[in-house]
């Protein structure tokens, strides 16, 4: 369908840092609709194409600017012919490597894997499956580091009852977790199991996570109690000294702490109460995109990387901005 803005909400400045970030006035266009409940993990491609999940349907789609949205693979999460008993059966986030190559948060699949071409029947070469013998929870978001190394977040959500009592968690955590040279890994090559490395093992639902634009810093959201994280990033791709940003405990407005971007600067645009929050490098909160429906994720897209499109329950969101962000 056409977009078409919505106008019924303004954009929320808390600082005067916002204006060089996006115009007040700037609108919120509604892209694509319809969509099965619940829409996540966005990533634009190197075809200037969208894709998302749509998690419930079990899909990745795929959208493009003047087009409609088309399903691109299924089943994108949960195989087989044992019929899936929880609310969430598809994939989840999704990112690509530097030689353009989608990698996807497997989700109710509860792996992480790579697809070799952009097209729904290319290849696939799993990435991540286990931990010390037993399988992961269920991945949800994932980012590469420059050097390769693929790190991603593993909370249960993807599980039949999204709980810590499923019986079919094997994990003892909601780890973050780190694939030294994933992207090196060759095509169809098994997981370099004994190399998973789990970096983060005491936040009770990590979700989203992204890098600072220089690498020394990564971010991660936990989605329950609501809260964005500060590590500092090492030398050998490891992270200490993590530190609360932002406690949004308290909030008003549907949703919390899920997807995060950074952007050119180094700010921090993450799903929230609300809308989309847009936080400094330091913390200080400096406003609020509201949206319609609960926020899931967002990424940078279009051929500048100026628009942030926005994954919000059944529909896709997007609204320009001034400086943009880095896109994988």
């Amino acid at each position: 369908m056409k977009a078409r803005p919505d106008s019924s909400r303004n954009i929320l400045k808390l600082d005067s840092a916002l204006d060089q970030l996006i115009d007040s006035s700037a609108s919120v266009e509604l892209a694509a609709t319809g969509f099965d409940k619940w829409t996540e993990g966005p990533v634009w491609t190197r075809a200037q194409s969208l894709l998302f999940a749509e998690i419930p349907a079990n899909n990745i789609v795929q959208w493009a600017p003047g087009q409609k949205a088309s399903v691109f693979i299924h089943p994108s999460g949960h195989q087989g012919g044992t019929p899936f008993t929880g609310p969430e059966p598809g994939s989840n986030g999704m990112t690509l490597d530097s030689l353009g190559r989608l990698t996807v948060a497997g989700h109710a699949r509860r792996n992480v894997w790579r697809l070799e071409k952009l097209h729904p029947d290319a290849p696939i070469t799993v990435l991540a499956d286990l931990f010390e013998g037993n399988p992961l929870n269920s991945p949800n978001d994932l980012v590469y580091k420059s050097d390769g190394s693929l790190y991603f977040t593993d909370p249960p959500y993807g599980l039949p009852t999204q709980s810590d009592a499923d019986p079919e968690k094997k994990q003892n955590v909601n780890g973050v977790y780190r694939i030294p040279g994933a992207r090196d890994q060759r095509p169809g090559d098994p997981p370099a199991r004994d190399r998973l490395q789990l970096l983060i093992s005491d936040l009770p639902r990590p979700n989203g996570l992204a890098f600072s634009p220089d690498e020394t810093a990564l971010y991660v959201s936990n989605s329950r109690p609501p809260k964005w994280m500060r590590y500092s990033v090492e030398a050998d791709g490891s992270v200490t000294r993590g530190r609360l940003l932002f406690d949004a405990g308290g909030e008003e407005g549907a949703g919390h702490p899920d997807g995060i971007k950074v952007d050119r600067q180094g700010n921090l645009w993450g799903s929230g109460p609300g809308g989309v929050w847009i936080l400094s490098p330091e913390g200080k909160r400096l406003g609020t995109i509201p949206v319609p429906e609960r926020v899931s994720n967002l990424a940078w897209g279009d051929a500048d990387g100026k628009t942030l499109y926005i994954t919000a329950s059944t529909s896709i969101y997007r609204v320009r901005t001034i400086g943009g962000g880095v896109k994988p």
